[in-house]
């Protein structure tokens, strides 16, 4: 006799950290139980955007996008990418000193990713900005433009990372760097969130689901990493084995107490900055 599952849309990047957290799961290599997970990908910033609107019941959002959110979703204690000491990049075609930048035009890959809170926080409002889908903000740095509007620096994220020097393109601030100096703590960049009103059962059995999801591709690396290695655009196994190790490891099976200040100290700062118009205290699943 077939039983109804309840569907579970799940949100995620198409890069290769979440490709690894989600493997299990997509790949059914764990015991779904009474769910069924649909898997919907896209970039981060659309994930953020559809959030906004409560549409998917699981999905990876930015520490950023999470204050316009909590009154709809809580933070899953797993799936966390932090950048301990490293996170997005701003490059250039040159090197320059940070305050050359003033006034200056940069590709971001969105406004409600952490990666612009970050340079919000570290350059104030003295930039201005154009929003660059994070997979063509190399290219748009390269050429200095981007659909005819001047592009001076970009923001990257995700592989970016690691292939920007293919692009001749130079380092101007590694804003996990420039947190851990302020802070001492690492920069938490994303997270899964659960929607509440799937009440506190279903929340608790999705949670459990994604934790032995991470757990399940930590322990069968090899073959976890081969399924994200389709999914990350132009890097080889070792570079793709070298950024999934940067954003999934211990951080993501749980976000710890240190895991968690971060989360509440980027909040803090944010409202205090003005860039988040009012302080939001993160809600974790219990």
């Amino acid at each position: 006799m077939n039983i109804a599952r309840q569907l579970i849309r799940v949100g995620h990047s198409p890069d290769p950290d979440d490709a690894f957290m989600f493997y299990a799961l997509a790949r059914n290599k764990i015991d779904p139980g009474k769910y069924r997970f649909e898997h919907e990908l896209a970039d981060i910033e659309t994930l953020n955007r559809r959030a906004l609107a409560g549409e998917l019941e699981l999905t990876a959002v930015s520490l950023h996008a999470y204050a316009y959110l909590a009154d709809r979703y809580l933070l899953c204690p797993c799936g966390a990418s932090m950048g301990d000491g490293y996170g997005p990049m701003l490059v250039a075609r040159q090197k320059c000193p940070l305050e050359s930048l003033a006034g200056k035009t940069i590709a971001v890959p969105g406004t409600l990713t952490t990666a612009y809170l970050a340079l919000r926080l570290c350059l104030g409002s003295g930039f201005r900005h154009v929003v660059v889908p994070f997979d063509q903000i190399l290219e748009a740095v390269a050429a200095g433009q981007h659909q005819g509007q001047p592009v001076d620096a970009g923001l990257i994220i995700h592989e970016g990372q690691l292939t920007y020097a293919a692009h001749r393109l130079e380092l101007v601030l590694d804003t996990g760097r420039w947190w851990l100096d302020r802070t001492g703590l690492p920069l938490p960049l994303g997270a899964n969130a659960i929607r509440k009103d799937l009440g506190p059962d279903v929340i608790r059995d999705v949670n459990r689901l994604l934790r032995e999801s991470i757990q399940y591709g930590l322990d069968h690396r090899e073959e976890a990493l081969s399924y994200a290695l389709g999914f990350g655009r132009g890097l080889d196994r070792g570079q793709a084995d070298q950024f999934v190790g940067m954003y999934v490891n211990e951080w993501t099976l749980d976000f710890g107490p240190r895991g968690r200040q971060a989360v509440a100290e980027l909040l803090a700062r944010g409202h205090a900055a003005g860039v988040i118009p009012r302080l939001v205290v993160p809600q974790f699943v219990g």
